[in-house]
Parts: C-alpha cells; sequence; structure tokens
C-alpha cells in the first residue's frame, strides 16, 4: 500500500513501529525493517552517548534496501540529555527523528541540515499549525486511544481537523491493533500509523515476560489513566498494585503544582521517579508492577515474534 508516508521514508507498508520507553530496541527495528515498515527506539532507552551512536551503526549496517529507522527525542527540560542526543543522532546519521513534549524548533533545523526529516508528536490543531510553521515534515497525531501519554481527541476527529488545516502529513498513533483499524485511520485521512502496544508482546521486546503475558491476559476494558509515572496522565494497566497505590497525583504534588515557580521542578521530580518505577517493573517481576501499555492490546493473544506481528497486521 502506497502512501505519502511510504513515499518519505522509503517503506512498503505505512507503519511506523511506535518508540516505546524501555520496550523498543535494535532487534526490534531490525525485524520491523526487514518486514517493510519503519521502526523508532526513544533515545533515553540509552543511558550514555555511546550507546546511542552504538545503537545507531548496528542500524544502518543492518538496514535493508527500502528500510528506514528513526529516534524518538523528548526535547522538553524533562531530559536534560536532549542536546547531546540530538548531537549524535545529527552526526551518525537515521532517516527520522520523532519529537514529544517540547518545542522541536531547534531540533528541526540541526536535523534538516543534515537531510534527517522530523515528524512531531502533536494532539491537538493548535500545537500542529506551531510545529508545521517551524518546518515539520509530519505531524503525529496522538488520539485518545494511545497508549503511553496519550491525547485527548478522538482518532476521526482529530485526524479530519488536522488534514483540513495543515499542508504536511498527518501520521495517525493510536487505536491500532489490527488490519482494519490501519484501514480506517487511512480513511480518515492519515498518510499512515504508528503502532506501539501491539508489539510489547514481542519475543524480542527488552522486556519481561510477566510484562509481555500481562498484554495477553489484560485487554482494552483493564487499561487506565495514572498521573503517578511522569506527571502527566498516562496509560497503565489496571495491575493489582495500580489498583492499590491509586491513580491520582499525591495531595502534596497537587498543592506544589499550584505554584508557578515549583511546578515545573516538581514535574521534572516525578518525571525522574516515575521512570526509575517503570523502568524496575518492565525489567524485572515484582508486586510493584507498572506496565504502560494502550487499549490496543485488546488484540493481542500470544506473544509473537515481531515479524509476526507485523504479518498480521498486513
Amino acid at each position: 500500500m502506497q502512501t505519502k508516508l511510504t513515499e518519505l521514508l522509503n517503506i512498503k507498508h505505512p507503519i511506523i513501529m511506535a518508540p516505546m520507553f524501555l520496550v523498543s530496541n535494535v532487534a526490534m527495528v531490525k525485524e520491523a525493517m526487514q518486514s517493510g515498515i519503519a521502526g523508532c527506539i526513544p533515545a533515553l532507552n540509552y543511558r550514555t552517548l555511546e550507546e546511542l551512536r552504538a545503537a545507531i551503526k548496528e542500524l544502518k549496517a543492518s538496514k535493508p534496501e527500502g528500510g528506514a529507522f528513526g529516534f524518538n527525542l523528548i526535547v522538553n527540560k524533562s531530559n536534560p540529555k536532549a542536546k547531546a542526543q540530538l548531537d549524535v543522532l545529527c552526526e551518525e546519521g537515521c532517516d527520522f527523528i520523532l519529537t514529544s513534549l517540547g518545542n522541536p524548533k531547534e531540533t528541526i533545523e540541526h536535523a534538516h541540515k543534515v537531510g534527517i526529516k522530523v515528524f512531531c508528536d502533536i494532539t491537538d490543531l493548535r500545537f500542529a499549525q506551531k510545529v508545521e510553521s517551524l518546518g515539520a515534515d509530519a505531524v503525529v497525531a496522538v488520539n485518545n486511544e494511545a497508549g503511553g501519554h496519550r491525547g485527548n481527541i478522538s482518532p476521526e476527529q482529530l485526524i479530519s481537523t488536522l488534514k483540513e488545516h495543515l499542508n504536511i502529513p498527518v501520521i495517525s498513533a493510536g487505536g491500532v491493533g489490527v488490519k482494519a483499524d490501519i484501514e480506517k485511520m487511512l480513511s480518515y485521512g492519515a498518510v499512515g500509523v504508528s503502532v506501539g502496544s501491539p508489539f510489547i508482546a514481542s519475543k524480542e521486546a527488552s522486556v519481561t515476560d510477566e510484562y509481555k503475558q500481562a498484554c495477553v491476559d489484560y485487554g482494552a476494558k483493564d487499561i487506565v489513566m495514572t498521573e503517578r509515572i511522569s506527571g502527566t496522565p498516562c496509560t497503565v494497566i489496571n495491575t493489582p498494585y495500580v489498583k492499590k497505590i491509586g491513580t491520582k497525583a499525591t495531595w502534596i504534588e497537587n498543592l506544589l503544582n499550584k505554584n508557578k515557580k515549583l511546578k515545573k521542578w516538581v514535574k521534572m521530580i516525578r518525571f525522574s521517579i516515575g521512570m526509575k518505577a517503570t523502568e524496575k517493573a518492565a525489567k524485572k517481576a515484582t508486586y510493584k508492577t507498572v506496565w504502560v501499555a494502550g487499549p490496543s492490546i485488546e488484540h493481542t493473544k500470544e506473544i509473537l515474534p515481531v515479524k509476526d506481528i507485523i504479518a498480521n497486521l498486513v
């Protein structure tokens, strides 16, 4: 199926394997490229710049004809490594950078100088128009069916609104678990989709078997929003531990968030604490299970290789 996205990235199918914190890795992206879709990894999955550089080199060495890979860059102040990570990406090279949670101006300027495309996560028209004015190559429209930090607008409403008012392509993120979902997003006007949660339960994913099995055992009805991870509402599986600790910010966080001077620091601290807790749950099976996922795990019936998950989607 040929769309503007397959043309932009020189791929066979209009699908990006979405970047997932702690889940995504080089092995998954290699399989994605071999199966005709693009793959993306959060730069924050690498503790050091040397590890990030090594991952880029490995992906470049194994990239097939007609393959594409990219990295997700958190561009707000919660990521003090952003500038150095951007430098490495531009020095080593990749097909695209996907920005999240901040102003992508610097990323767009530097990436375009070396021929790297920039797609920007957005949740509404206002920010979409902002990144278009900055020179973004496409927007990734994060809707209210996405996993992780999702938007508040339905896929149909968000895509159609963006399609009407933007001159750059719209890639839909959220609510895709089967081929029919992809066709639906394209019918709304998207040029492709970003798919994350179905790949958590892949053999190549860098998480515990317990996390993967949870994506098989739980479904859409078990996904809840929590403020306890990053300070920004995030979707997680409603495990017994999540039920125990609740999903709302603590009273002291709410109090501090009302102070304009302290709000930024509270968010940074909550982000750091939340990411460490998520990492423990993803890498080691404990009773403190905070597993990020979206409602599209409804269609996950078994743990499969990445290539089989892609085959089911296309």
